[in-house]
């Protein structure tokens, strides 16, 4: 598998990473929004998946860009906004 040096790229493996998560761990994400401990909740989730999203891109795209915290909040966090939550 070889590095991926795009940007565009980078973005989508980053998002795709994130998505897999969300719906692999949904009611981990419904209780950690409810009760504002989703990043405690999904820890290990998040951190292979940002192992696996360092192992595919360039380091040079992975230090200057968030591409993979924008994916977080974009596909992770944002659109559990239905759900109460102390948090907002």
């Amino acid at each position: 598998m070889s590095v991926v040096k795009d940007p565009d790229v980078a973005r989508r493996i980053a998002r795709a990473v994130v998505s897999d998560i969300a719906l692999y761990n949904a009611r981990k994400v419904e209780e950690g929004i409810e009760k504002d401990s989703l990043f405690d909740l999904l820890k290990d989730e998040i951190e292979e998946g940002r192992s696996y999203y360092t192992s595919r891109v360039d380091p040079d795209i992975v230090k200057s860009t968030n591409y993979f915290n924008q994916a977080l909040v974009d596909v992770l966090v944002k659109p559990s906004g239905r759900i109460p939550s102390k948090a907002w």
